[in-house]
């Protein structure tokens, strides 16, 4: 079984995980930052600041450079590259890439004598590129709706309603503004396929996974959707590459690493997708039957699911799933921050949420509930700025008890929001660093029901896309693949403590309850 590369281009790193799959260890594991490696570009958090009306654009040029740069320091590396057998890459989903017609026959005969910068930045017609946390397109949001018959018609087709940072608005935004610039593009890249076409020397297609963050792919056909295309921007569909499944080979890698970093001439790259379906696979989860959830800023509850179902709130994502299917994505933005909002307000201690402070209070708090908004939220779509309490006597709000109304409101909420995906979870993988809390894992475990392991893996996306490269150019088994880089930390998992079942079946009726009344949805 061979070695293989994996490479994640985020928000404010390009990185990259070697793996030796026959000794089922990391070989490698090398980081370029933005912000350390390359300050020039004054993009230390991976964005152009100062962006107006909403506007968050990255230097595509700036991420070629640092590709150059990894790939120096991993020759430079104890690891031999031309032991490489085959690539695959993640990207930060819902960036886009505006190049001409000349991109391709450029790429396939790019110059080793020569940056990779400035072979291409003469084919940029746009010379920044718009990314995910890029708010400007509410406008075309509801203008491409409104073509296709509302968001209800663009969630079932697309797998998420018209979001403003995903590429179909961002295409509108730019068709629209700079029609000049429009007419002269020939090809649209996202992030993963601009990186891939740079690695195959070749435009390659965008794969199932990330095309699915587009609001363009029709998730039943696998193709772009010609109604979607039609109120998205005039003669798209030629500007698009072919969406492909992921696990295509996109051919051989370009002889510019070849004979620039000692790449092997028979080393393939598979396509690459965005950084969410990497990390699926990279966390052991790419089968329905296992949940993630990631405790950060924004809480993520991310699964594989067997088939396209779509959110009807409109509130979670569906993509494709690099190892075949769908998978679902649901965020929430109180995350880590609704929990430090808690600890300073009530003079708490992390201790306060682990087992033996939330001890000091019943299970389901003796019927005692928040709403943890703390400001607005996307799951579900709400405008609070404050927490919601039901149950408290005025002045009655000890500590403990809103420690424990915090953890439980914010895993009812992912319990509730996330029971659209019809896939009962058999286990929980717990990550981030709130997953190595005792009692947040306890209280994941009570409330959904189900076993929770705690996995520490550091860069999900680039050991996902490792992983997708070993399994689609190599035939590796994606069983031994797991067996050798997704377990769990060893004592890591926490059982549903007993009796506790009944408790949560009320608790969370009552706040459903709570929810609708504070909230009310229109149709309540």
């Amino acid at each position: 079984m061979p070695t293989v590369l994996g490479i994640d281009s985020s928000t404010q790193s390009v990185s990259a995980v070697v793996l030796d799959t026959v000794a089922g260890t990391i070989l490698h594991e090398e980081s370029i930052s933005f912000a350390d490696d390359l300050p020039d570009y004054g993009q230390p958090s991976g964005f152009i600041p100062g962006g107006e009306n909403g506007e968050v654009h990255s230097d595509p040029l700036m991420w070629l450079d640092a590709l150059e740069l990894l790939f120096e320091r991993l020759a430079a590396s104890e690891v031999d590259l031309s032991q490489i057998a085959s690539i695959a890459g993640s990207g930060q989903q819902h960036g886009s890439v505006y190049l001409d017609e000349g991109f391709a026959d450029t790429v396939q005969g790019l110059d080793p004598g020569r940056t990779l910068k400035s072979q291409i930045l003469s084919h940029l017609t746009r010379q920044t590129a718009p990314i995910w946390m890029d708010t400007s397109t509410g406008p075309e949001c509801a203008e491409i709706a409104k073509a296709v018959g509302g968001n209800a018609e663009v969630c079932s087709r697309s797998g998420s309603i018209a979001i403003e940072r995903f590429t179909g608005p961002q295409i509108r935004r730019f068709a629209r503004m700079s029609y000049d610039s429009w007419e002269l593009t020939g090809v649209i890249h996202l992030v993963s396929s601009f990186m891939a076409s740079i690695l195959a020397g070749q435009s390659v297609a965008i794969d199932h996974g990330d095309g699915a963050g587009m609001n363009l792919l029709n998730l039943a056909s696998g193709d772009w959707d010609h109604d979607l295309l039609e109120a998205t921007a005039p003669d798209l569909r030629g500007k698009l590459p072919p969406a492909q499944p992921s696990a295509t080979v996109a051919g051989k890698v370009s002889a510019f690493f070849v004979e620039k970093y000692g790449l092997n001439t028979e080393c393939e790259v598979v396509l690459f997708s965005g950084d969410n379906p990497c990390s699926l696979v990279g966390m052991g989860a790419s089968r329905p039957g296992k949940v993630v959830i990631s405790l950060g800023t924004s809480d993520t509850l991310f699964a594989a699911m067997p088939e396209p179902r779509t959110d009807p709130n409109g509130f979670g994502h569906v993509f494709g799933n690099p190892m075949g299917g769908f998978m679902s994505l649901i965020c929430f933005l109180n995350g880590s921050l609704a929990r430090e909002r808690v600890k300073e307000d009530f003079g708490l201690d992390w201790s306060d949420f682990d087992r033996e402070g939330l001890a000091r209070t019943p299970a389901g708090n003796e019927g005692r509930l928040m709403l943890p908004f703390f400001g607005a939220e996307i799951t579900p779509r709400v405008e609070s700025r404050d927490a919601v309490y039901q149950g408290w006597r005025e002045g009655q709000r000890d500590p403990a008890s809103v420690a424990r109304a915090l953890l439980e409101g914010q895993f009812l909420n992912m319990k509730v929001h996330s029971r659209w995906l019809g896939v009962a979870p058999e286990t929980i993988y717990l990550t981030g660093g709130a997953s190595q809390n005792d009692g947040i894992a306890q209280t994941v475990a009570n409330v959904f029901g189900v076993p929770v392991s705690r996995l520490r893996v550091a860069g999900s996306a680039a050991l996902g896309a490792a992983m997708r490269a070993a399994h689609a150019a190599c035939g590796v088994t994606l069983e031994s693949l797991e067996e050798a880089f997704c377990q769990p930390e060893k004592g890591s998992t926490v059982t549903p403590e007993e009796g506790v079942g009944e408790i949560y079946t009320g608790l969370e009726q009552k706040w459903v309850s709570a929810l609708h009344e504070a909230f009310p949805l229109p149709n309540d």
